[in-house]
């Protein structure tokens, strides 16, 4: 549905966007993360037809964004982060002014209102002036904005700024059921919000391309030496010395606590099911066991410190 290939934009001598290439499936939600001045927003401006980019190619749902701006622009639904509005005109007028822009004739345009109204919270705000609604109600204006002709892309920017926690959720939900319909793009600092509601994420950092995958895949690449917490019932020398001989571990501590002898283990891989046999077969009783995993904070720190240590 999205294919960036070799994708460049310099703003005199400075690069904003350096070679990145990737591709987003059908149906697909995938979060687009970076720290302030990565060039995500760039990346999504030259993907809307906002501005060209300086080398490299990119199509969106089969159009060419250099050749094709018009009917990349018909099949992109795209939400900024601020939100452009009118503030002197009310929600339906706004949305009735943007369907017309979309080419949308009366029927059709109204049945578009009803509909993102519906989807986007707005039926008790439908009638006031935009110059009196919150924040995260003109979000959600913007979310609707972007929904009115249906596209088959989607690309929003920080769409929940503003919203509070219960709005933010539904958000999320709203979201995840706009996949089998839409691709979405979600640029986004909140780094649970992604995690929460992304299938992939794509990582830019100075303008480079510094990490792709699901977010288990992510979590995964920096989980060697991620500890096995374990309670396990008996004397610390003799369970230390046990999980010591399996294989993989590099350090165990052991400490005696109420009669349980409570383990961190950090080892290569994930040592959970080999220690909770090594305990049932000494007769052991195990009181926790779990995996104190990286998250993917963890990962976005990790990859953009390496990528500034590299530089």
């Amino acid at each position: 549905m999205i294919e960036v290939r070799n994708l460049s934009k310099y703003y005199g001598t400075h690069r904003a966007v350096d070679n990145i290439s990737f591709t987003v499936a059908d149906g697909e939600i995938v979060g687009f993360l970076g720290p302030n001045g990565a060039g995500k927003t760039t990346t999504i401006r030259i993907l809307t037809c906002f501005q060209p980019a300086t080398s490299g190619s990119a199509t969106v749902a089969g159009h060419d964004v250099f050749t094709e701006s018009l009917a990349v622009r018909a099949a992109v639904g795209y939400m900024p982060e601020n939100v452009p509005l009118y503030p002197e005109m009310r929600v339906r007028e706004y949305l009735r002014f943007r369907g017309k822009l979309r080419g949308l004739d009366g029927t059709a345009r109204e049945a578009a209102i009803d509909r993102v109204t519906q989807r986007c919270w707005l039926e008790d705000v439908i009638n006031r002036p935009i110059s009196q609604l919150s924040k995260g109600f003109r979000q959600r204006v913007g979310l609707a904005d972007a929904l009115l002709h249906n596209p088959p892309v989607l690309i929003l920017d920080e769409p929940t700024v503003g919203l509070d926690p219960t709005q933010i959720r539904e958000t999320r939900s709203l979201i995840r059921e706009l996949a089998p319909d839409h691709t979405v793009i979600l640029s986004s600092h909140i780094l649970p919000e992604v995690e929460a509601t992304c299938q992939r994420i794509i990582i830019i950092h100075k303008g480079k391309l510094v990490a792709s995958g699901s977010p288990s895949e992510l979590r995964e690449r920096i989980s060697e030496g991620a500890k096995v917490i374990a309670e396990i019932k008996g004397a610390p020398d003799e369970i230390g010395a046990a999980v010591r001989q399996l294989p993989g571990v590099t350090d165990v501590q052991a400490e005696r606590r109420d009669g349980w002898t409570r383990l961190a283990v950090v080892a290569a891989s994930d040592l959970r099911e080999t220690i909770a046999q090594t305990a049932f077969t000494r007769g052991w009783a195990v009181r926790e066991l779990h995996r104190d995993a990286a998250s993917l904070e963890d990962f976005f720190v990790k990859i953009v410190t390496g990528a500034h240590e590299q530089e």
